[in-house]
């Protein structure tokens, strides 16, 4: 008979005793649960007694939370909340400096709690911590010179904790003193200060920025661009990224009404967008971003791809403004924009107003404007009353007729020389390019929380969008050509081009030549070659049997999964000590025993070349005893005295195994192939599920390999067991062809 749904079996520990097992019944109160513990172990005052999780998370059990224990949870009886608040609250004002800093260290890792958050914020927590920042350490700063390691850990856990407890929400931004934000900024403003510091620092300028308009107006006054662009020039990419997000705060939160701006002043204060990017332009801030974060031989981490997605979205949102602005047939310096176009592309000198009637004039021009491929040959300028693209799209088509002055004049000669029916519209077309690429490129639209897509060819060129609506004008008339359209295929060859450039970009082209290039190799032929192959590719894949038959196969393929990861767990790897201050040559192994049940693991003075015998690995944890997997900032080697230093890609490649009380054993692995497998592989021994990115990479290739194989039509053909013997080498390889 099944257990009732409402009692959850855990193990709870109490430091100093055995672990208890007992069954949780979800219907009492939380209370009642805690005192029957208390008393099992006779703890007397249970009020000042909880539960929180034993894993990485340390997480209180709360009547809003408790429902989510499982089966098998392991959870630990420590003191409430609201006990260890006071308590933290008295140790970090303590006079002593190691008091005070071991204080601040259990405050940083508490305080990702929100019910433990909520008990420290209740006894005025935050105005303390703020005031340590504003005039507390100062006392410290004479002793700055000689406990400067101390000095920056002192500040760096202040910092992170008071993040951290803003990070839940639950109280305003707008609360903090002018006096608060010149201390933050001042450490951003430092020339040298400690990684940890600077990192907080600017991850709080940026919620000040985010969360709070007069906070952006109290930040713009202390924070410039140029003060901010050294931080992009170093080598560490955490720095980095935080720097990139305070100026798209910055960015994104710059009033959009026009004021006055002394182009002389890097100050942001009431900097209107337009003259927002005009300062980024002035300090060379895409080349810097281009040299020293893109093109570094760092690979771009997740969170950097995501702020360099929305610097670029940022970017092409200042052109909403002449997306959105109709021409104004009557306004004279708009329609000189078209008599431009029309100079240049006929090498003709505007008429005087002598120089022929009136009517011979209108009809010269509405022949050239016709040429040109203006949809209103007498009016040209009431073809940019829609919105979108709006002026946009005449700015690019002068860009283009003055910066690609050949290419421009060829387009437009090529069409007025081809039958009526053949001409592809220079006018109309680049009209509807610039709307296209506008979609494409979701101008006017607010960047994505959880997206990652840049494109490092925008970050390569200060007039990148015109530069893209260039190439695009030439593949579109290229395109034309090649499907031999004419007016009624226009729709048509649109819906080409739009599909020849979202390919290109999907390639993610390191610059506008490349992605040109990328296009040259994507004619109309390719696309109908790729459209059909596509199509044969899906073909009854989505039929019923065939989803059945990929339900059946799917467990196979995952036990095959399992089975690898399990055998490569077997062989073992050697993994790299890496110490909080610096990577030491110093090696340690670890593989699985054949059969599955002991980890066995030692020290080594070098890395190994092959495999390491088991009987040379002195330590041994039972697979029995291990209680959990974490990984990334979970890990308690990311979580130690100066564990706020460690980069992110080192972060990413953390985990560890949790046995006994508290025990762990840490792993940094040397790449994120072997993270995948030794992380997928430990899971499986608790079995649990494989969630790896390489796991679904190998499950969506041999799937579809299984699938593809068992849908062969094989006319009774036997598959051998084993593969055919490798053939003998030829007696000369004069049949080889050598193409240099």
């Amino acid at each position: 008979m099944p257990p009732p749904a409402d009692i959850v079996k855990v193990a709870i520990e109490w430091p100093g005793a055995f672990p208890k097992l007992m069954e949780i019944d979800q219907k009492k109160p939380l209370s009642a649960i805690i005192k029957e513990v208390c008393e099992g172990w006779s703890v007397p005052n249970h009020d000042n007694y909880a539960l929180q999780n034993a894993d990485a998370t340390n997480f209180y059990i709360t009547e809003k939370n408790r429902n989510d224990i499982k089966n098998g949870s392991i959870l630990r009886l420590t003191k409430s909340p609201a006990s260890t608040a006071q308590e933290l609250h008295e140790r970090i004002q303590s006079s002593s400096m190691d008091a005070k800093l071991e204080a601040l260290k259990d405050l940083a890792t508490s305080s990702r709690d929100i019910t433990f958050a909520q008990e420290f914020i209740n006894l005025d927590g935050i105005t303390l911590l703020t005031q340590m920042v504003e005039s507390g350490t100062e006392r410290y700063q004479k002793l700055q010179k000689i406990m400067k390691p101390c000095f920056g850990d002192l500040l760096s856990f202040t910092l992170t904790a008071f993040v951290e407890l803003m990070d839940h929400g639950i109280i305003s931004w707008d609360t903090f003193s002018v006096a608060f934000i010149k201390k933050i900024a001042s450490y951003v403003n430092k020339s040298a200060m400690d990684t940890a510091v600077l990192q907080r620092s600017l991850a709080i300028l940026e919620s000040m920025v985010l969360n709070s308009q007069d906070l952006y107006q109290k930040v713009a006054q202390e924070i410039t661009i140029g003060q901010l662009i050294p931080h992009l020039q170093g080598s560490d990419q955490d720095i980095q990224t935080y720097t990139i997000a305070v100026i798209n705060a910055l960015f994104l939160k710059a009033p959009e009404e026009k004021r006055q701006f002394d182009e002389n002043s890097a100050s942001i204060l009431d900097c209107p967008l337009t003259e927002m990017a005009h300062i980024l332009a002035q300090k060379q801030l895409r080349s810097i971003i281009l040299t020293n974060v893109i093109r570094s031989p760092k690979p771009i981490n997740e969170e950097m791809a995501h702020q360099l997605y929305v610097l670029q979205v940022l970017t092409f949102n200042l052109l909403e403004d002449r997306m959105m602005t109709k021409m104004d047939p009557q306004d004279q310096a708009q329609r000189d924009i078209i008599f431009e176009l029309r100079r240049i592309a006929f090498d003709v000198e505007c008429d005087s107003n002598n120089s022929g009637s009136i009517e011979k004039r209108k009809s010269m021009y509405t022949r050239d404007y016709k040429k040109l491929g203006f949809i209103n040959h007498v009016n040209p300028a009431v073809d940019f009353t829609q919105i979108p693209p709006g002026m946009l799209a005449l700015d690019n088509m002068l860009y283009f007729a003055r910066h690609h002055q050949d290419a421009y004049i060829r387009i437009v000669l090529e069409n007025s020389s081809r039958e009526d029916k053949h001409e592809c519209p220079f006018g109309r077309s680049s009209i509807e390019l610039t709307k296209m690429l506008c979609e494409i490129l979701k101008v006017g639209e607010l960047p994505s929380e959880n997206c990652h897509e840049f494109h490092p060819m925008f970050f390569t060129h200060d007039r990148a969008f015109e530069e893209f609506f260039c190439i695009c004008i030439q593949l579109l008339n290229k395109t034309w050509k090649e499907m031999r359209a004419t007016s009624e295929d226009f729709n048509k060859v649109m819906q080409v081009v739009r599909e020849q450039i979202m390919r290109a970009l999907t390639a993610k082209p390191n610059s506008l030549d490349q992605f040109k290039s990328r296009l040259q190799n994507l004619s109309y032929t390719e696309i109908l070659k790729l459209r059909q192959s596509e199509r044969m590719n899906q073909e009854d894949f989505q039929s019923r049997p065939i989803l059945e038959l990929r339900e059946k196969i799917q467990p196979e393929i995952m036990e095959l999964i399992k089975q690898q990861r399990l055998n490569r767990l077997c062989e073992g790897t050697c993994f790299r000590k890496i110490s909080s201050r610096r990577r030491q040559d110093k090696f340690w192994y670890c593989r699985l025993s054949p059969n599955h049940k002991v980890l066995h693991y030692g020290d080594l003075e070098e890395s190994p070349q092959g495999e390491v015998p088991h009987d040379s690995l002195q330590d041994k944890l039972p697979v029995a005893d291990i209680k959990a997997v974490v990984t990334g900032k979970d890990c308690p080697h990311m979580k130690e005295k100066g564990a706020l230093k460690q980069n992110k890609e080192v972060l990413e490649l953390a985990f560890s195994v949790l046995y006994e009380s508290d025990e762990y054993l840490n792993f940094i692995a040397p790449d994120k192939h072997e993270y995948c497998v030794w992380t997928d592989g430990l899971n499986a021994l608790l079995g649990k599920e494989m969630t790896s990115e390489f796991t679904k990479s190998d499950m969506d290739t041999l799937l579809s390999m299984e699938m593809k194989l068992r849908l062969l039509d094989l006319e009774n053909i036997q598959i051998p067991e084993a593969p055919p013997p490798i053939p003998k080498e030829p007696s000369n390889y004069d049949f080889v062809y050598d193409c240099n």
